[in-house]
């Protein structure tokens, strides 16, 4: 039985897994960790929090600030892309540093897993009011540490400036995941099959992408390696959300 719990600091929001209490506490304490390397470096450069285009590298900037402009560059998009993935993404790698065999953390939506039991862990599919309901992905055990990140144009309340109604990326580089969901949910501006094979070509040929999916109402696109399609009782009153 895994120990959970629901954490809100700011704007963060995220739903901790861990086989262990003492790694929910971990994660708690990364997170604030992480939020406040971001906080300073917005304060002296804040610039950083709110441009939607590529940030100059800072070669002075710590490794977590320069993660984010890595994997915002790479799309030519703000480094804040990468914000939520990259805090999940910490968060579950000092877990698995402390000693954690299940580590999981949901950041609204991005979500970093490290599961190293001998079960697949099942993530629900959320594209909202669409068609594709009560489904998710099994995704297998690994000694790394696996980014689920989704970015929507049609649900919840991040930017986004298209259409899609889940934009899901998988990648082992959680920032670069981030960044990439947002792109991809940017890319698709219309409705319909061919709009979604479009879109996904801005992410299939990335390094460090292993697979992505895109829904927008009953179409559904895939590139890439993405872990199997199962039934899923998805309990929408547990996402983590505001």
């Amino acid at each position: 039985m895994y120990q959970k719990a629901h954490f809100q600091f700011k704007q963060t929001i995220v739903t901790i897994l861990a086989d262990k209490t003492e790694f929910i506490d971990i994660a708690k304490e990364e997170i604030l960790k992480s939020r406040l390397i971001i906080e300073n470096y917005i304060a002296q450069n804040p610039f950083f929090e709110v441009t939607l285009e590529a940030y100059d590298i800072d070669k002075n900037a710590p490794p977590l600030i320069l993660k984010m402009i890595e994997a915002g560059n790479t799309f030519d998009i703000g480094p804040m892309s990468a914000v939520a993935g990259t805090i999940a993404g910490a968060a579950v790698e000092k877990m698995k540093k402390c000693g954690a065999s299940f580590a999981l953390v949901d950041n609204g939506g991005d979500m970093a897993i490290f599961n190293q039991t001998d079960k697949p862990t099942v993530v629900g599919i959320y594209a909202g009011s669409g068609s594709v309901q009560n489904l998710g992905f099994s995704v297998d055990p690994s000694d790394e540490i696996i980014g689920i990140c989704t970015s929507s144009g049609t649900v919840g309340p991040s930017i986004s400036f298209g259409k899609a109604d889940a934009a899901i990326i998988f990648s082992k580089n959680l920032p670069l995941a981030d960044s990439a969901a947002t792109a991809l949910g940017n890319a698709l501006k219309e409705q319909g099959a061919e709009n979604i094979e479009n879109a996904l070509s801005v992410v299939s040929n990335v390094d460090g992408i292993d697979g992505a999916v895109l829904i927008q109402g009953e179409n559904i696109g895939f590139v890439g390696k993405v872990p199997q399609l199962v039934k899923a009782n998805v309990d929408y009153d547990i996402i983590t959300k505001g």
